[in-house]
């Protein structure tokens, strides 16, 4: 791989040699590798086969759920977010014990396995919420929540520079992998203040179809928000914004 020099960088292709732009700058790089037609019919490249087919489960699976995710993502700002959490799709599909490789999938896989999982790397919910809460999946009535005793937001919430409120989120999802279709109901703490003034006890509440046999999520987040001249702004950039999948349920 070789930088690109000259008052005119290059994207494309020219001959054997690809230009491209990317985050270390202008680049270029010699074609090479094998070619697809092999990859595709070769026995040799079974494994190959294999291996991109869940790869590729995984991905479409991380979309779905990004998807069902975005009207809280769209104040996240991770640009890694997608591969991490392919990576982690991945994960789940080689938990699947019963299917064979190539064929293994999310919905006889381990979804367990997302719980955790933090879709802003600089924005922890865990270093940005230190007040305890305890969360729950009713499958018999569809209801995913969290509870938070009262808490001193000035003590427990470690606000980024600027932010004068807050608000805490949940996002419960029902998601069908095999279908690519999902449900997901949202509930919020609405803007507070991050001041020394205890909170009253709080449970937040998002609710999927009852008795459902498919995987459960139940997401957790914080948002931030700056109050000029009594009008009440989100912080522009996100960086500081968390969202985690605190519970998680896989298909029964």
């Amino acid at each position: 791989m070789a930088k690109q020099k000259g008052i005119m960088p290059l994207e494309g292709t020219i001959g054997n040699v690809t230009f491209y732009k990317s985050k270390a700058g202008y680049l270029a790089r010699e074609k090479g590798g094998v070619d697809g037609n092999r990859i595709a019919t070769d026995p040799a490249f079974a494994r190959t086969r294999e291996n991109g087919s869940e790869f590729g489960r995984a991905g479409k699976a991380g979309r779905l759920l990004r998807t069902s995710l975005r009207a809280l993502l769209l104040s996240i700002n991770d640009s890694y977010m997608s591969g991490r959490l392919t990576r982690e799709f991945v994960k789940v599909i080689r938990a699947d014990a019963t299917s064979p490789r190539g064929q293994r999938n999310v919905i006889d896989g381990e979804a367990e396995l997302l719980q955790g999982f933090e879709f802003n790397q600089s924005g922890r919910l865990g270093s940005t919420l230190y007040a305890p809460f305890t969360s729950s999946i009713d499958r018999a009535t569809g209801e995913l929540s969290v509870t938070i005793p009262s808490f001193v937001p000035m003590n427990m919430i470690a606000a980024p520079a600027g932010a004068t409120h807050y608000k805490i989120n949940v996002a419960g999802v029902e998601v069908d992998f095999e279908a690519e279709t999902f449900v997901v109901d949202l509930g919020s703490s609405g803007e507070t203040a991050i001041d020394t003034n205890p909170t009253a006890l709080m449970t937040l509440t998002a609710t999927v179809p009852p008795v459902s046999s498919k995987p459960l999520f139940l997401a957790v987040g914080i948002e931030f928000f700056q109050q000029v001249n009594g009008v009440t702004y989100p912080l522009r950039n996100g960086a500081y914004n968390a969202l985690s999948l605190v519970l998680v349920s896989s298909a029964v």
